[in-house]
Parts: structure tokens; C-alpha cells; sequence
């Protein structure tokens, strides 16, 4: 296997030979009040438990089911609440865009997040693309693949596979157990598999888990049935550091 990259985003490093990185946050921003009160109890809980945290959290939901479905602040004013929380709690953030040759011209770190659709060994074409504007900051999403209708499944060989590729993998454990249109005039999800699904990813060498968390998921206006409650997370944590352990 390659050797794995280290890569920056903000002051987190992830890949190299540097600890499993959480990546958090509700699926998306439905206040700033909301916004800051995960952040701050995320910041707290991988505190405890000395994880780095990157805070995430969609300011536009453009890709919904329904036309009616909740899409978020929109982009002026989720940048900003994204900004207080960097600014704030001194937490790096990751914010999302489909212009991803812009996004690596900036040199910052770029997370790319594999389609459903797509095999993980053409994910090869995607990194060729960022390289090409001289941006090795690459940080690869896995996040299940399509099985047949309204499902995903998680192959873990895509892990290993996208590894050769030299740059750090994380595990997208909250959109590997949704449900694409599984409601009707929105997606569904199976939250109780996530921590099992992260136990798997992490016994396969990730290098980060990307989580949705929200206080009350059922209440959440986005994602609700696949993101963890966040008094269940910590827990979830602990279990994951034991097994990471157990690896290296």
C-alpha cells in the first residue's frame, strides 16, 4: 500500500501517521444558534476524548428530493455562521462546492466525496484533476455505493483501494446508512448501523469518520434518520479510539 500523504486542514492534520480525525457536524445549518451549540458541544466531547475535530455543517442544500424540503441559510449568510464558529472556537470548517478545480486553484485542503455511482478505483480521475492545478491537499470521501432502489451498501474494499491512491481516507458513516428517496419526498436512513459501520471502517484503516450529528435527529430539518444523536456520539468515540488502537 501507498504511503499515505499528511494533509492540513486548518491546524488538524490528517493522513501520515497521525490519529483518526472526526469530521462533524449537523447535515446543515438551521440557525446560528443551532450551528454554534453543536459546534461547541462537538469541540467539548473530542476534547474530552483528544480527537481533532473539523466542524461541518451545509449552508445549501441544493441536491433535495422534494422542492419543498428545507435547504439552508444559502450562501452569504452560512459563510458567516460558518466563519463566527472558525473564528469563535478556533475549530477548522469545511464548506461545500461543486467547483472543485476553483476549490484546489485556492491550494487549501479539498475533500472529495466518491458518488454513490462510481467504482473507487476511478476516483484516480478526480485526483488527477486536482493535481493538475499543482493542489496535493487531497482528502477522499468513501460513502457506500447504490444497491439497487433506496439503498446503499458499504464495500470496505473501497478503502484500501482508494488508499494506494497516497492520500488520506475518511469514512462517511451518516450517508452510508440513508435511504436516497426512502420517505417518498425525501431520504430515509438507518441511524443504528452507523457506529457498527464505523467500527468496520476504522478496523480497515481510515484515516477519519465523517459524522452528522444533531441533538434531536427527529427533529432535525435535513437527514434526520441518519445522523447520530450527539449524547450517543461520545460513547460511539470511545469505541472507536479502542479500535484504532488495536489496529496500529
Amino acid at each position: 500500500m501507498a504511503m499515505i500523504k499528511e494533509v492540513r486542514i486548518g491546524s488538524v492534520k490528517i493522513g501520515g501517521d497521525n490519529p483518526l480525525v472526526l469530521i462533524a457536524g449537523p447535515c446543515s445549518i438551521e440557525s446560528q444558534s443551532s450551528a454554534m451549540c453543536h459546534a461547541k458541544a462537538l469541540k467539548d466531547i473530542t476534547g474530552r476524548l483528544g480527537i481533532s475535530f473539523v466542524y461541518k455543517a451545509s449552508y445549501d442544500k441544493a441536491n433535495r428530493t422534494s422542492i419543498d424540503s428545507f435547504r439552508g441559510p444559502g450562501l452569504k449568510k452560512g459563510l458567516k455562521i460558518l466563519k463566527d464558529i472558525k473564528e469563535k472556537l478556533g475549530v477548522p470548517v469545511p464548506r461545500q462546492t461543486d467547483l472543485i478545480l476553483a476549490a484546489a486553484k485556492t491550494g487549501k485542503a479539498v475533500n472529495i466525496k466518491k458518488g454513490q455511482f462510481l467504482a473507487p478505483w476511478d476516483m484516480r480521475h478526480i485526483v488527477k484533476k486536482i493535481e493538475s492545478t499543482g493542489n496535493k491537499n487531497i482528502v477522499l470521501t468513501e460513502r457506500g455505493v447504490s444497491f439497487g432502489y433506496n439503498n446503499l451498501v458499504s464495500d470496505f474494499r473501497s478503502v484500501l483501494i482508494m488508499k494506494d491512491l497516497g492520500y488520506p481516507v475518511v469514512y462517511d458513516a451518516t450517508h452510508s446508512v440513508q435511504m436516497p428517496g426512502g420517505m417518498g419526498d425525501r431520504s430515509g436512513g438507518e441511524r443504528r448501523f452507523i457506529p457498527y459501520l464505523s467500527m468496520a471502517a476504522v478496523a480497515c484503516g481510515v484515516n477519519g469518520i465523517f459524522v452528522e450529528v444533531h441533538e434531536n435527529p427527529d427533529k432535525a430539518l435535513s437527514d434526520g434518520p441518519n445522523m447520530v444523536k450527539l449524547d450517543q456520539l461520545e460513547a460511539m468515540l470511545m469505541k472507536l479510539k479502542r479500535i484504532e488502537r488495536v489496529v496500529k
